[in-house]
């Protein structure tokens, strides 16, 4: 592409900023630890070094920086003196043409070398003058360096190369390519930070990113070389097993969630997704190469993790009702893949009924919200649920075995604040709110006397969801929990939008033939008759 620098062109553009090296600036007698003789050989030896580098004579030059700093280690000026020699020889042997070389080879170090050297001084200068621009230039120009040396000495032009995922052809070279352009970039817009004016840094922002962020060689061809060979896309947090073949993460244990064997060669695998790390290389490789795909199976991969405020996965078994704590044991392998993608996204989803004279599932459902999920060694998960919301099931359709259900979600009609409809539902849900703590509590000093301590747990967790008597909606169905377990009466309860009409229902239903737990009759038939109070408010 036109107007863009090659990798060969960079180095001499971005070595333009290092024109010169610093004079060095003897200290004052008693600033040093150093003699005055000493201070005068290191002056001596800077000077000649200073010359030998403005007359293009590198390595004399590199020899007395070194001396000097033998002498006085860790000086600044010395370093970066040092630093500047490492990249003008490296520039100078880079275009150093064949042909010379024939008549007087070289027996020096690699070019490779020199830019390593070169950030390594780059680095201890910064930690000396953090202020400076040009601390930040020589420390940008010895990685873009060691990037474009790298480019030439493995011929992988790295982004434009074709490349295949199981020979590991990245090896260390794109890999630390891809982290030292991250690095210099970073380096760059630090040291704008400190002078936002320096044109020197400006310049190098602009090489770099027109030469290295965007290559001009078109766009990369896609090949089936990047492709799951389950779903037969392009790989998305891809997974090398131990036999050697890649997968998507999910397509691996979604295979697993039936067998535990390699999908392609059927080798036993003895891995969970608990232990299995994604292969971040060949996924930045991926990232880097096709963003476009990446983005898409990026987008798509969420829409099963997370389908939005309208969309719910449905697990499809019984009724469950606001403020009620439960635990599932899950083995089927559509609802293993639910609860793996359930717990990458918002950790909820919906339970609902199944209807068997029709052969659906109920029309209304509860939101429930996974606070504990345990994955046991044999791939099940133990789940522990809390109840939070209802909603009503719009449409429903299968979605890779379990169901996804359009939702609206289902509050109570109440009566308005201030009045008396109002006051009146509130006094009836404190009357009720006073008869359920001293029910609790008399069922705990019941279940202290028989040490029965499964009970006491669960008058604990029982009491640890009950909702404020501000909310007569939740308290409703918390109160709901005393009365009954039959999918009957929970299925029809889970339909009311209002709060009395609940309560009348709960009264009318059964009318004080499902209060199993609720021991005194006295009590059992006060808590009916606030129900039946409530019935009128309807």
């Amino acid at each position: 592409m036109a107007g863009e620098a090659s990798p060969t062109e960079l180095s001499s553009e971005l070595l333009e900023d290092v024109e010169d090296v610093e004079d060095f600036v003897e200290a004052k007698e008693g600033e040093s630890s150093l003699s005055s003789e000493r201070i005068r050989h290191v002056s001596d030896l800077m000077k000649i070094g200073n010359q030998a580098f403005r007359e293009n004579r590198f390595e004399e030059a590199i020899n007395c920086y070194s001396r000097a700093n033998s002498v006085k280690p860790g000086d600044p000026v010395i370093l970066s003196n040092r630093c500047a020699a490492y990249l003008r020889i490296c520039q100078f042997l880079r275009h150093r043409p064949p042909s010379v070389s024939e008549y007087s080879p070289l027996s020096g170090l690699d070019p490779t070398i020199h830019a390593e050297l070169a950030l390594k001084d780059a680095e201890k200068v910064m930690n000396f003058r953090d202020d400076s621009t040009k601390s930040y230039i020589l420390k940008a120009s010895a990685l873009i360096m060691v990037i474009v040396l790298s480019c030439i000495s493995t011929p992988i032009i790295l982004i434009d190369s074709v490349i295949t995922t199981n020979g590991y052809f990245v090896k260390w070279s794109l890999n630390a390519y891809l982290e030292k352009y991250e690095l210099a970039r970073d380096v760059i817009l630090s040291g704008l930070h400190v002078d936002p004016t320096s044109d020197p840094l400006k310049d190098l922002e602009r090489t770099t990113a027109s030469t290295i962020g965007s290559r001009g060689h078109g766009k990369p061809e896609r090949t089936d070389d990047f492709d799951c060979t389950v779903c037969l896309k392009l790989l998305y947090e891809p997974v090398t097993t131990p036999c050697g073949h890649t997968f998507c993460r999910s397509c691996l244990f979604q295979s697993m969630d039936r067998g535990n064997r390699c999908p392609l060669c059927r080798t036993v695998l003895f891995i969970s997704p608990r232990t299995c790390a994604i292969s971040f290389t060949l996924n930045n490789i991926i990232k880097k190469t096709f963003p476009e795909e990446y983005d898409e199976r990026k987008l798509e991969n969420e829409s099963l993790t997370n389908p939005g405020g309208d969309f719910m996965p449905l697990f499809v078994m019984d009724v469950v009702l606001p403020c009620q704590k439960l635990h599932l044991n899950i083995f089927e392998p559509r609802y293993r893949l639910m609860v793996r993608r359930v717990m990458e996204g918002n950790h909820r989803m919906g339970m609902v009924i199944p209807v068997s004279r029709t052969g659906s599932i109920a029309d209304f459902a509860c939101e429930v919200e996974i606070t504990e999920c345990e994955p046991l060694p044999d791939g099940r998960f133990f789940l522990e649920l809390e109840s939070r919301r209802r909603f009503r099931v719009l449409r429903d359709w299968d979605q890779d075995g379990y169901r996804v259900a359009e939702i609206e979600w289902v509050r109570d009609i109440s009566p308005n604040a201030g009045t008396t409809q109002r006051e009146d539902l509130q006094e009836v849900i404190n009357a009720a709110a006073e008869f359920a703590q001293s029910w609790m509590k008399t069922a705990r000093e019941e279940a202290q006397q028989r040490q029965d301590r499964a009970r006491l747990l669960e008058l604990d967790e029982l009491e640890s969801m009950m909702p404020t008597t501000r909310d007569p909606e939740l308290y409703s169905f918390w109160v709901s929990m005393f009365i009954s377990s039959y999918y009957s009466y929970k299925t029809e309860a889970i339909r009311k939008i209002g709060t009395p009409s609940r309560k009348r229902y709960e009264s009318e239903d059964k009318q004080g033939t499902r209060l199993p737990e609720i021991r005194s009759p006295n009590l059992r038939n006060s808590i009916t008759k606030l129900i039946v109070n409530a019935s009128w408010l309807v």
